[in-house]
């Protein structure tokens, strides 16, 4: 019985996805939690959903949703949040510029907190990016109080039940920690390694990364407002 789902967006991804057959393979023998593998295909344009359904057809532990069209990460990890039903789902993006086996560093504290999200150490991106990513965190955490250094870190451990709550929108997915406390939840950033991409091509630009995340500000500030919580103590 599997505890915990990895979810895998994938949007032309054909150069990666053999590497990443490969690697989330054998992260699956080393996982302290029975893991396995959702991949989320985004209305990919090449041999990816192909490819896919090769990689599934032979590794049990791996399943695959595929979209009609392409409808963007936030959908794409939506949709995995709402079809696991392991009791922990984590999230890793399919270039790989993080690596599987530091999921174990971030189930350390699974039992503890709500969500463990990776904080990319030395990160292997281009100055441009470095820079729209680090001004845009400064944004959001202006906005959310979520004290969070790098939501962009594609290495996350959600509780399942907190992830079915959450209610995403284009661009939430930058907002992860701040709608779990939202939901008066706990989170927790862990140091984990960074690589550079080694195939395909990066999805998003500094428009997505800058400008994007601030008008998504104004969407979670309005959506903090009007958020409904509670706690039902006893039924009768």
């Amino acid at each position: 019985m599997y505890e915990f789902t990895i979810i895998v967006p994938v949007y032309n991804e054909e150069e990666n996805l053999d590497r990443v057959e490969k690697e989330l393979l054998a992260y699956t023998k080393i996982a302290t939690k029975p893991t396995c593998i959702l991949f989320v295909n985004d209305g990919s344009k090449d041999n990816s959903q192909q490819m896919i359904e090769t990689i599934c057809s032979r590794n049990k532990a791996f399943g695959f949703i595929n979209f009609k069209e392409n409808r963007g990460l936030s959908a794409a990890i939506k949709a995995g949040f709402d079809n696991v039903t392991t009791e922990y789902v984590g999230y890793i993006d399919s270039d790989l510029q993080t690596a599987p086996e530091d999921f174990n560093l971030l189930l350390e504290h699974s039992g503890t907190y709500n969500l463990v999200t990776g904080v990319r150490a030395d990160r292997k991106d281009s100055f441009v990016k470095n820079m729209s990513s680090t001004i845009a965190n400064g944004i959001r955490r202006a906005f959310t109080h979520d004290g969070m250094d790098d939501t962009g870190c594609p290495l996350k451990v959600i509780k399942t039940e907190y992830a079915k709550r959450i209610p995403m929108f284009k661009g939430l997915h930058r907002f992860l920690p701040a709608m779990i406390l939202l939901q008066n939840g706990t989170v927790l950033q862990v140091p984990v390694r960074h690589f550079p991409r080694v195939a395909g091509t990066a999805k998003f630009g500094v428009w997505n990364r800058l400008i994007g995340p601030l008008m998504d500000c104004f969407a979670y500030l309005w959506m903090k407002k009007k958020y409904i919580n509670y706690e039902i103590e006893n039924k009768g």
